[in-house]
This record gives C-alpha cells, sequence and structure tokens, in this order.
C-alpha cells in the first residue's frame, strides 16, 4: 500500500518559511500535501504541490477551491490585517466545508501575564502588537466547532537552521553584540520536535489547545550563552536587556493536552541537536 493513500489532503499556508517548510518535509511521505509560498521562487515555481499566495493581494478562497484541503495548517507571516481577513475567511471556508484548521500561535498572547508561566485554557492577554493580532485570530477560530480547530502556541523555537540560530551565528562571525535577557523566565523548542507533535496532532485527529514548549524553564541569557558554547569557541559580546527589574514568564507550559512522553522535551535536547547538527 502506498504511504500516501491516507485521506488527508493537507494545505500549509506559508509553507516556505522555516517553520512552514519544516511542517510541509515532515507531512509531505505521509499525506497529500500542498503549500503556499509568497516571494517569486523558481525552485517552487515548476513544483504542482506548490501555489504562490500573497496574503496582502490575493484571495485565499482561490487556493482553498482549487486544493479542497481537508485539514488547512497556518504559518503565515506579513501584515496583520490582510492576515486576519484571510484567517476570517478561513473560518468561514472551515466552517462550511466541516474541515479542519491547525493555527501556529505564540506564547505572546500571554506576554501580559509576566508573574508566571501560562497553561493552555489560562486567559489570554497581551501588550504587544504581535500578541494581540495572535489572540483575535485564535478568539476567532476557538468559535468554530470544537473538532474543527487547534490551536499550537510555540515557545522560542530553536534549531540548527532556525533564523534565532542564524542570527547568533551571524552575529558570531561579525563580532556585533548577541542582545539577551537576563530577567527572562521562558521555554524552548526545535522545528524538528514541533512538526513530530503536528504530525502526531493530525494522525490522533486532535482539537482544542496545545502548548508545543519544553516541559523545564530557562533564564533567556544562560540559555543563549549554551548555545553559544555548543556552536564552538567564540568570544561573544553581548548586550544585556533589562526590560523589568523583577524575574518576567514568557513561557507556554503543557499541562492538559499532553502529548506522549517521546513527543515531550526538555531543554538539554535543544542543545544536544545543535551539538550535533
Amino acid at each position: 500500500m502506498n504511504k500516501k493513500t491516507a485521506k488527508h489532503r493537507i494545505l500549509i499556508l506559508g509553507a516556505s518559511g522555516f517553520l512552514g517548510s519544516a511542517i510541509y518535509k515532515e507531512l509531505c511521505p505521509y499525506f497529500n500535501t500542498f503549500g503556499t509560498y509568497c516571494t517569486n521562487n523558481t525552485a517552487l515555481e515548476h513544483n504542482k504541490h506548490f501555489f504562490q499566495y500573497n496574503v496582502q493581494e490575493d484571495d485565499i478562497y482561490e487556493i482553498l477551491n482549487i486544493i479542497r484541503p481537508s485539514i488547512v495548517i497556518s504559518a503565515l507571516r506579513g501584515d496583520f490585517a490582510a492576515q486576519f481577513i484571510a484567517h476570517k475567511h478561513l473560518a468561514e471556508y472551515v466552517f462550511s466545508q466541516k474541515i479542519k484548521c491547525l493555527f501556529l500561535s505564540s506564547a505572546n498572547v500571554f506576554d501580559a501575564y509576566s508573574k508566571y508561566p501560562s497553561y493552555e485554557y489560562d486567559k489570554t492577554l497581551s501588550n504587544s502588537i504581535y500578541g494581540h493580532f495572535k489572540i483575535k485570530i485564535e478568539n476567532m477560530l476557538l468559535r468554530l466547532p470544537k473538532k474543527q480547530a487547534t490551536i499550537m502556541r510555540l515557545p522560542m523555537v530553536f534549531g540548527s537552521g532556525s533564523p534565532r540560530t542564524l542570527e547568533i551565528l551571524q552575529s558570531l562571525k561579525e563580532k556585533t553584540p548577541i542582545e539577551i535577557f537576563p530577567n527572562l523566565i521562558m521555554n524552548v523548542t526545535t522545528d524538528t520536535k514541533v512538526t513530530q507533535q503536528i504530525h502526531y496532532i493530525i494522525n490522533r485527529n486532535k482539537s482544542g489547545v496545545f502548548h508545543l514548549g519544553s516541559n523545564d524553564l530557562v533564564h533567556h541569557d544562560d540559555f543563549i550563552k549554551e548555545i553559544i558554547k555548543t556552536l564552538g569557541n567564540h568570544n561573544p559580546i553581548f548586550k544585556h536587556v533589562y526590560t523589568t527589574n523583577d524575574d518576567r514568564y514568557l513561557a507556554v507550559l503543557p499541562k492538559y493536552n499532553m502529548l506522549p512522553k517521546h513527543l515531550q522535551l526538555v531543554s538539554q535536547e535543544i542543545l544536544t541537536e545543535l551539538n550535533t547538527s
């Protein structure tokens, strides 16, 4: 039996971005998987499974009507106002076609609560434009029938090819300061783990809110210093950024919707993965 005889047709919005492309690579061997890309990309132009889609100019209905997905994963980036309209149309389509939407959200939906970590069903509240935008989309999707929406909140994502890791490497190479936040307590994850977790959520038809971060907490400054150690023998320059005099939490811990043991992680695994890559 062909692996791809699996029933799902999956559309990944933002499949050319860092996380979107990692999700595509993970799901592609198992499902009929399609993706969108925004800027001109000659490598993707001739790929029958990729469609050019500009969130500010194009109507999302066109892509949805061509692909007719059973699951849509949103890893979109770009203009917030345009994204909001696209997700509004997406929610209408998901509801009318009785399909499912998985949305990549962020720990920033809790950035107004700085005194403790956040769990899946805590009330969201944000002081940032980004966090506020993610909350608006979450609330819109959570109004769908329960089985049709999955919200996946991510902490900071590291990994050998992640923008954060590449930025650190660039700063080390150019000897420019690396920003560290000594008072920030957070949890973390990698693209590898997130894609495996999403694969499981799809296979088991899970819905609701998931916190896809490590089970332990780290200080931002300590963790960045540990990452630099794994990247080789460097003399980094640090810029200490103090947003508050007290410890500030920005962590999305799993508590109610726990994934199986092999899909959970601790921060040390991220350092081990970077060390071996």
